[in-house]
């Protein structure tokens, strides 16, 4: 057994003669013997090791110096912590009985000890114990970070020289579990998916693989999300901007909103590319999924694959862009200065406009007054205006789904709980976990309404009728509307004059 150092000052360590090895001692395994000499080591303040390099000689054993490997590796911004130090203590096995016994132990060091306020990361005396680990996994489920793992860790313990690992420690074996899922993850999640579905008749499930038999993509719904469609599906969104795990495989949910307006879940799935043929697919498999059938509204990002596969699956759904996605790409197809002085203004007219007349005259000045005209991004997108410029779907319902602010809320919903580091079950844990707090949250929206009144602010015989039929959260919308209502006053904006045929 040999030792690494540690980088500190001079220090003259003080340790007790029965903590010392000494020739002749006996151990009765290599695990108590290593165990020994790695007290002995802290208590000094050094980094002690057990070599990976065996070589017997009848029925001795001995740790030699560690081997490194001759394939080139990854370079690590890491110094150099060996310095040849020829410290160490030898075993060997007797030879009678099962024991070990020191035959040999150096003593002296060739360079400095650490002292006992720094020997705790010293990496012989780091060790992430299995209590950390099962909180370590826990955690990560709750898509806690690393970092705030740490910082919890040394609250328990007292402070970060207690807690008895560091936070690379902890990295490190969650990458572990990471590559044990290596080769197997896509057999564990299909497997996982159908021990689902024999639980349940009404958990939907269905998965393809390519001629190689590698997993491409896959669907699925549960029993709740099936039943939320048939209340709540007239309006759907499906977004695929969601790189989710480590695979580049994209997450595809599909959403909507329940009568509290809280985001739902219908079903989701898991695609390799986002080519045309794969949409067909996984829409189709949304259809088979649901027995209400196709959506009356479908809003997804600007995707010329997923609008040819939609007008082919869904072909009498009103399909409609993201206008969320679209206006976060504003930003990147102006320049700066343009960004900065005029964005506000075009977006005003994209929101605010109520009929499609007034934005068309409206865009057409701000794009003179910002000399855009030639800008052909936004030209393209003028010919695809009746695709998301709100004002040309007012009189479709969207459920409030067509908002960007819905669209945003949604969205960091998902990636509250998505990592591009996830495993395929990574994720799926995670995403359960979600699932059932959004669900959670539907059950206690649905307990205020069964135990809370809202309070009128008037006595109009709509307002007391309606507090009985709406959620809290629509009703307060309600409310609201009607109180804005107050504020409105009637302007003549022209005068006309009917004629017609008099009679004698």
């Amino acid at each position: 057994m040999e030792e690494n150092s540690g980088d500190e000052l001079s220090y003259i360590p003080q340790v007790g003669d029965n903590q010392k090895p000494e020739l002749g001692m006996k151990f009765e395994s290599l695990e108590e013997a290593f165990s020994f000499y790695n007290q002995y080591a802290r208590e000094s303040g050094f980094s002690a090791r057990m070599s990976n390099s065996i070589k017997r000689h009848t029925d001795a054993i001995r740790w030699s110096k560690q081997s490194k490997s001759e394939e080139p590796v990854k370079e690590r911004a890491r110094g150099e912590i060996r310095t040849g130090c020829k410290s160490k203590i030898l075993v060997v096995k007797e030879q009678t009985g099962l024991g070990w016994v020191v035959s040999t132990f150096i003593e002296s060091h060739n360079h400095p000890l650490s002292t006992p306020s720094k020997v705790h990361v010293l990496r012989s005396h780091r060790t992430v114990s299995a209590a950390k680990k099962s909180l370590s996994q826990q955690f990560a489920e709750a898509n806690v970070p690393t970092c705030q793992q740490m910082g919890l860790f040394e609250i328990e313990s007292g402070g970060p020289e207690h807690v008895g690992c560091t936070e690379r420690d902890i990295k490190n074996y969650e990458k572990t579990l990471r590559d044990e899922h290596k080769g197997i993850d896509a057999k564990t999640l299909i497997d996982f998916f159908l021990s689902e579905k024999d639980k349940s008749s009404t958990f939907f499930f269905d998965y393809e693989t390519d001629s190689d038999n590698i997993f491409i993509r896959c669907f699925w719904a549960d029993p709740v999300s099936r039943r939320a469609y048939t209340a709540f599906g007239d309006v759907v969104v499906f977004d695929t901007t969601y790189n989710t795990n480590k695979y580049g495989m994209i997450f595809a949910p599909f959403v909507g909103v329940n009568h509290h307006h809280q985001t739902i879940v219908f079903g989701c799935g898991f695609l390799s590319d986002e080519k045309t043929d794969s949409f067909v697919w996984l829409l189709n498999k949304f259809l088979e999924a649901m027995l209400k059938g196709a959506p009356n509204l479908i809003i997804t990002d600007q995707d010329p694959a997923m609008t040819k596969a939609i007008g082919e699956v869904f072909p009498k759904t009103i399909h409609r862009y993201c206008l969320w996605h679209l206006l976060n790409k504003f930003s990147d197809k102006l320049n700066p200065v343009t960004f900065r002085d005029h964005y506000q203004s075009i977006k005003n007219v994209i929101v605010h406009s109520t009929t499609s007349i007034e934005f068309e005259r409206s865009w057409e000045e701000v794009m003179n007054c910002a000399n855009l005209v030639e800008n052909d991004w936004l030209s393209l997108m003028y010919e695809l205006r009746h695709k998301w410029v709100p004002a040309y779907f007012n009189h479709v319902f969207s459920a409030g789904m067509s908002s960007s602010q819905r669209s945003e809320s949604s969205h960091a919903f998902f990636k509250r709980y998505v990592c591009s580091n996830n495993s395929l079950m990574d994720f799926i844990i995670r995403f359960n976990k979600a699932l059932r707090h959004q669900r959670h949250n539907d059950l206690v929206a649905d307990h205020t309404d069964m135990n809370e009144r809202p309070k009128v602010k008037s006595n109009w015989p709509m307002e007391l009728q309606m507090v009985n039929v709406y959620t809290k959260n629509k009703w307060l919308e309600f409310q609201n509307e009607i109180s804005l209502s107050h504020g409105y006053y009637v302007q003549q904006a022209s005068i006309g004059i009917e004629f017609g045929t008099a009679y004698a």
